[in-house]
């Protein structure tokens, strides 16, 4: 059961047990991402994923792992690593698991929660139009991101999320 994930710098040959996530596509690009998982017996495994890096979130309470690379949006089965679906060609920059145990993703402009699978999404509204979102902490159960106003790219905002109404409301304006 996989407890942990983080992103990792390539290990060495032969110095964890691996497995390949990949998808034969001529979109693909050449990068890699390496995750380091952790089960519930502190038993540690590498999961090689084809794009560059963004973000990885494990919800136990769901019992799935999200990767987001650069080329895919991967979902893995927490019980056993293995692979329920992908998304391809993803837009998504910010990747998190709520305490509710579901995950919210962010393109740069808008902020969705997934519900049963990769393509069912719920869209959260936001009191402003965003632009350049960047998920930053958990506080309790409200997310802080900052974002600035789209086309008023001068007014810098601090926003929170709250995971269990999804609502998103402005708590800070940055100078």
């Amino acid at each position: 059961m996989i407890k942990n994930a983080e992103i990792v710098n390539q290990p060495y040959a032969g110095e964890f047990e691996e497995r390949i996530y990949d998808n034969e596509s001529p979109w693909n690009s050449a990068s890699w991402t390496w995750i380091k998982f952790t089960d519930s017996d502190y038993n540690e495994w590498i999961g090689q994923f084809r794009g560059s890096p963004r973000e990885v979130a494990v919800s136990e309470i769901k019992s799935e792992t999200l990767v987001l690379t650069s080329d895919y949006l991967f979902r893995l089965d927490n019980a056993n690593g293995d692979l329920i679906e992908f998304e391809d060609q993803p837009q998504y920059q910010n990747l998190t698991a709520a305490p509710t145990g579901s995950f919210i993703l962010s393109d740069y402009y808008n902020i969705d929660k997934i519900e049963n699978t990769l393509n069912d999404k719920i869209s959260i509204s936001s009191p402003i139009e965003m632009d350049m979102i960047k998920f930053k902490k958990w506080n309790d159960r409200k997310l802080v991101f900052t974002c600035d106003e789209f086309t008023n790219w001068d007014r810098h905002l601090v926003m929170e999320l709250d995971a269990d109404k999804l609502t998103i409301e402005i708590t800070d304006e940055q100078k």
